[in-house]
């Protein structure tokens, strides 16, 4: 590769005067009243985009003091709560191993069909504090510890996989831009703010990552129902020392699934423990929530003839280039004993790797490598956190660290060194080529700079096949995704710098969103610092195209009242569980239902703490004289409502028309998402039907102007 031109170019937008790398970074030097940024010593910065490499591509370097100082400043900023993935929830599991990958790589826990490792998986959002709500627009962490035979590897990847920035350089910035604003303590959990969208339009490197946030995977509907992936691209090795590279996937057994903006807004208000519920509730249910680990393999060739370079985080590989190998299956089957003991103090940290597994030179990776360690010291308070029981290896080890806050391992006797004279036993653990971790020699060479491979510079090319692979309806949700963030965004220069990136992304995407948000004129395009490629779309970044073929796991809101028909509820019922879901009852009292035979059902949620948002489908099964009764009730006409307008499968039986009529659809035609029951024998087709999750050609009329 040839070595990256050392010069930048000047580029105006909106108000301000920046500078352009060749990576497409953008830069804002100082000048006229502006002063320079230095450290924290007063040492002048002239680069803050990048961290100091070893050659155009090689690794990070450990003398960068200024990355340094700036991670570990970063890093020790909150107490004891981590900065990011705060509001987490976890669970215990096991990974059991299908496809051994024996053939490339010597990790004891890749090697023996049907051999099961333990597992304790974290799921979180990145934004918001410990105790905002689950179902804000966001990344969510999906962090992976496995304790296999050689030691703690850790997968800490995200549902999303790619990222904002290609340089751990620029971690805090993002995360300081994207969080509260510091001068007034809001907004909490949220994006749409002047901060992030300004640092965004500056940072022309997150398009791609802001196209997957801004789709509906920013607001999955479970973490059940969200893929997981292991965003950087890391080398498996053999015992003889052959490398491939590799990208992890998770991909949920049941299938993807999200929820609308609207919808999400009332989940928040209604339940904002949604997803930590919804974990629990499967796993006591036994509906043990289950993906499968897969490996996108290859090979110095196919990495030298990609378009993108495979060290930048902000792309991935789509998978019809290189699909996705299948090799073992995650099932978590067991909820925490003790919240604090294990979910808040599990640590991960990106360079907990076992035999078998190695780094590459990601910048990204390379910094995440050195800030996690550096994090969790300053909020578990130790150096031993590997000693709590959730950090700690389920198989033997054996060191010479000491002493500590904290300690509850020491060596016993008098070694505390090594190399030592002491034989057998007393001389304690030794080094041991044979079957010790070995780094992959890879050649390093080049100058000594801070610089990024000029691979790095296509942001547009793999956001516009993004947006490419969506379905129409979800094409706009983004588009409205990103008029509602904007919307909150008040400075009109930071909304108009936005669009001139969209419009170099994709047209039409950018003329939607300068509609909605009522700009005159569309704002030039955003020149790129190479010209976007035209891919072709992919299936598998489509949550629509990747749903489940059965409407297992999911929840069914049953709206009854007393004199409810008998027989199609227990239809229902057994219909629902002969699917694998589950059924519950929504009732005027907590207290329950008397039906048609005198049966009596419990409710599980009183109708006003059990809106049609907390359910995949809804079923409206009140009596005669019920229905009626409800059609003055506000909850009842939200309920329907609502699950009319988040394009919900809907039940309903002749005598709701009073109901129907109260909750706004006496002028609408009832479209295919509504399944009369009228026999027990239409509630398997209900539950069949409800089997696609939704029914999105609703959307346009509900919209409609």
């Amino acid at each position: 590769m040839t070595k990256q031109p050392s010069h930048r170019d000047a580029v105006t937008l909106g108000d301000q005067t920046v500078q352009r790398g060749t990576g497409g970074e953008t830069h804002q030097t100082a000048q006229g009243d502006v002063p320079t940024l230095t450290t924290q010593l007063g040492v002048p910065v002239a680069d803050n985009q990048n961290t100091l490499k070893a050659g155009t591509r090689g690794p990070s370097l450990l003398e960068d003091f200024h990355f340094r100082e700036k991670i570990f400043h970063f890093d020790h900023e909150r107490i004891p709560e981590r900065v990011v993935h705060a509001r987490g929830y976890g669970a215990h599991g096991f990974f059991e191993l299908t496809h051994p990958l024996s053939d490339v790589t010597c990790a004891d826990a890749l090697q023996r069909k049907g051999e099961r490792v333990p597992a304790f998986v974290r799921f979180s959002t990145v934004a918001g504090s410990k105790g905002s709500f689950d179902l804000a627009r966001d990344a969510r962490g999906f962090a992976v510890k496995l304790y296999t035979k050689q030691g703690n590897w850790d997968i800490v990847g995200n549902n999303i996989p790619v990222f904002f920035i290609q340089d751990a350089i620029k971690f805090p910035d993002m995360v300081h831009a994207v969080k509260e604003e510091p001068d007034r303590a809001f907004p909490q959990a949220q994006s749409a703010h002047d901060n992030f969208w300004d640092f965004i339009s500056l940072t022309p490197e997150s398009m791609n990552m802001i196209m997957w946030v801004m789709s509906d995977r920013g607001i999955p509907r479970s973490f059940r129902f969200m893929e997981g992936f292991g965003v950087h691209t890391f080398r498996l090795v053999t015992a003889q020392g052959k490398a491939t590279y590799a990208k992890f996937h998770w991909k949920p057994k049941q299938g993807l699934q999200s929820v609308v903006w609207n919808e999400a807004v009332k989940l928040n208000g209604a339940d904002p423990d949604f997803h930590r519920r919804d974990l629990w509730n499967a796993i006591q249910a036994g509906q043990y929530p289950e993906w499968e680990l897969g490996v996108q393999l290859f090979d110095d060739e196919f990495a030298d003839s990609f378009d993108f370079d495979i060290l930048d985080a902000t792309k991935l590989i789509p998978e019809e280039l290189v699909p996705v190998r299948p090799v073992g299956r995650l099932v978590l089957d067991r909820m925490v004993d003790n919240f604090f003991a294990e979910t808040e103090q599990v640590a991960f940290c990106t360079q907990n790797i076992v035999p078998g597994i190695d780094f590459t030179n990601d910048p990204l990776l390379q910094g995440r490598n050195f800030s996690y360690l550096d994090t969790q010291l300053k909020r578990l308070g130790s150096t031993n956190f590997t000693h709590l029981p959730i950090n700690a290896p389920k198989c033997p080890f054996h060191t010479l660290q000491q002493d500590g806050h904290m300690a509850m391992h020491n060596p016993k006797g008098r070694v505390n060194y090594e190399p030592n004279s002491w034989g057998g036993q007393e001389g304690g653990p030794r080094e041991n080529p044979q079957t010790g971790f070995k780094s992959f020699p890879a050649e390093v060479s080049g100058l000594k700079e801070r610089v990024r491979s000029e691979k790095f510079a296509d942001h547009y090319s793999q956001a516009r096949q993004f947006y490419k692979s969506q379905t129409p309806t979800e094409q706009t949700h983004i588009q409205q995704a990103i008029i509602f963030e904007l919307s909150k965004v008040e400075t009109p220069a930071i909304r108009a710098r936005v669009v001139s990136h969209l419009r170099t992304l994709h047209t039409e995407l950018a003329q939607a969103v300068a509609t909605g948000l009522g700009l005159k004129d569309l704002p030039p395009a955003a020149p790129p610092a190479r010209p976007p490629l035209d891919l072709p779309p992919s299936a598998a970044l489509s949550i629509v195209k990747n749903g489940p073929n059965s409407f297992a796991g999911r929840k069914i809101g049953v709206l009854a009242t007393d004199g409810t028909d008998d027989a199609l509820l227990a239809a229902l019922e057994e219909a629902t569980k002969a699917e694998g879901a589950t059924l519950e009852i929504v009732a005027p009292h907590i207290g329950g239902i008397v039906t048609s035979t005198g049966r009596h059902v419990p409710a599980g949620q009183r109708l006003p703490g059990g809106p049609s948002v907390l359910y995949d489908a809804v079923v409206l099964l009140p009596s005669e004289q019920g229905s009626k009764q409800l059609a003055t009730d506000a909850d009842a006409r939200d309920f329907v409502a609502d699950a009319y307008a988040h394009a919900k499968f809907i039940g309903y039986t002749p005598c709701t028309a009073a109901l129907l009529s109260k909750a706004g659809l006496e002028h609408k035609t009832l479209d295919d998402g509504f399944v009369a029951l009228t026999s027990p024998t239409t509630a398997k087709k209900f539950v069949t039907t409800c089997r696609a999750l939704r029914f999105w050609p609703r959307e346009a009329s509900v919209h409609a102007v």
